[in-house]
């Protein structure tokens, strides 16, 4: 297993929220309230329905099931072995189907080539030594016409406030130190890597979340989350 391009800091904070991954109203709570307009994104802008799909950093599993359930044919990657046992686990509950694998996206890059129709990589970036690399595999695991599908925080005052400040501080949405303001990823600097990629960037929208009324939604601001959507030429 090719585990280079990893924290293992990160993965072992991942690792100890396992147990409550699932839980709506335990410390992944604001990824439960995402998850939706996540989704939503993606199934906009892809034909998912029977569609071979790739979840890169899928932690316990949320989007890879919403995935599944929308009709694709999922696998599903990470690299914290404590949430992928969750998420085989909760699989006995969804009575979906996911083939969860421990491995990176740059060694799944080398086996498999060109045979994702759609690849998401959501929330993982900022947690990562080198994103560039992950951007780099993700659009060799692309089938020509294939697209990607990323999500992070811009490297702004606003995000530093909200997802740091705010989420971890005040509101004690997630455990402090969950973040780290260095990490944040300009869009300019994704929109870079994406073309070095040798992929197209489609187009960028905001993600909008209120924690008080759990409500989320897209909006023309990048300024704190944002989603990003490039494809392969074909």
């Amino acid at each position: 297993m090719n585990a280079v391009n990893v924290d293992r800091a990160e993965t072992a904070k991942f690792d100890r929220l396992a147990s409550r991954w699932w839980d709506p109203d335990g410390e992944s709570r604001p990824l439960h309230d995402l998850n939706p307009v996540r989704l939503g994104y993606v199934a906009e802008r892809a034909a998912l329905k029977g569609a071979r799909a790739l979840d890169v950093g899928c932690g316990g599993g949320l989007l890879s099931e919403a995935l599944a359930r929308a009709g694709a044919a999922v696998t599903a990657i990470d690299l914290a072995s404590g949430v992928l046992d969750v998420a085989r686990l909760h699989l006995h509950e969804s009575g979906l189907s996911v083939d969860y694998r421990e491995i990176s996206v740059e060694a799944l890059a080398e086996e498999s080539p060109a045979e994702f129709d759609v690849v998401t990589c959501m929330e993982m970036l900022e947690h990562v030594p080198d994103p560039a690399s992950v951007i780099r595999a993700c659009a060799t695991l692309l089938k020509p016409g294939g697209r990607l599908f990323l999500s992070t925080l811009n490297r702004t005052p606003l995000a530093f406030g909200a997802a740091i400040l705010g989420a971890e501080h005040v509101l004690r949405l997630l455990p402090r130190g969950t973040h780290h303001y260095a990490q944040f990823i300009k869009p300019s600097e994704m929109a870079a890597d994406l073309r070095a990629a040798g992929l197209v960037l489609d187009g960028l929208s905001g993600l909008a979340y209120n924690p008080l009324t759990r409500k989320a939604w897209l909006t023309g601001s990048v300024a704190v989350n944002y989603l990003a959507c490039a494809s392969r030429p074909a």
